[in-house]
């Protein structure tokens, strides 16, 4: 068990980060973290939707390469600092798909040097991406694409729970697994550490990340918000249309940071 701020020192510059999609977990108190270290240069990938996560890390110059299937903030519309930073050429974007991102994630998991993938045959994204390669089908025949394993620095994602022996409850989100079980370390904020092991209850062991995988732990109350913990709190909507609205410019980005980032630190100063 770790403090939040413990947690962010252990993403250094230039890691291949990779967090959850909007829809799943996203560790924003960690994030906010990030931004107040002054993290530099990160290779950030999304399993596979990046979205509000990537935009601040993004507009507070932290991020030197994007991997993604999409940035965007949904129903709050595009991703402004995303969309400008690539506009003006300031951040990198390696483009691919849900099941690539998957894809190469499993190939680290499972301690493979690469894993195939047929259904980008015939898309453009092939392109762009000459570390993708294209072969022949030994088995089968006909084209099929070879992805190389991706294995992350870092793996960063929020639960709902933890227990006093380093296990995380998921529940049913499984892409959290494979995303710990690919990376180097894991570090994960949680709503509670309660007492007991998952691992005693079959219930709780099936949704459970067991601490072998887990290198941090830190208590983050609201930890996803303004997004949503799925089946907890819902998000802020309220908050997150404010900063698609302010984050329009960078003036406005700067603006929500100092009230939405930099104030936590000062108030957990006094």
């Amino acid at each position: 068990m770790i403090s939040l701020d413990k947690l962010a020192e252990q993403v250094p510059d230039g890691a291949l980060l990779v967090l959850p999609p909007d829809y799943s977990y996203v560790p924003m108190a960690a994030v906010r973290a990030l931004v107040r270290r002054g993290v530099k240069d990160l290779h950030l990938l999304f399993a596979p939707l990046g979205g509000m996560a990537a935009d601040v890390l993004i507009g507070a110059g932290c991020v030197k390469i994007i991997e993604a299937a999409a940035v965007t903030l949904g129903e709050a519309g595009l991703a402004p600092r995303f969309s400008e930073a690539v506009e003006a050429g300031l951040i990198t974007i390696k483009d691919s798909t849900c099941p690539a991102i998957h894809t190469a994630l499993q190939a680290a998991e499972k301690g493979v040097p690469f894993m195939p993938l047929r259904g980008l045959i015939g898309s453009d994204v092939l392109n762009n991406r000459d570390d993708w390669k294209v072969e022949e089908d030994p088995f089968e025949g006909g084209p099929i694409v070879l992805l190389p394993a991706i294995r992350p620095d870092v793996a960063m994602f929020h639960a709902p729970l933890a227990d006093e022996h380093g296990n995380v409850w998921l529940g049913k989100r499984r892409e959290l697994i494979t995303m710990a079980h690919a990376a180097k370390r894991t570090f994960v904020t949680v709503e509670k550490v309660q007492s007991g092991n998952f691992l005693d209850d079959d219930m709780m062991a099936a949704g459970t990340l067991t601490s072998m995988y887990v290198d941090g732990i830190a208590e983050a109350k609201g930890g996803c918000w303004p997004l949503d913990l799925p089946g907890h709190y819902d998000a802020d909507m309220d908050a997150v249309r404010d900063y698609a609205k302010r984050a329009k410019t960078q003036e406005g980005f700067n603006e929500w940071l100092q009230a939405n980032v930099f104030a936590e630190q000062h108030q957990a100063a006094q």
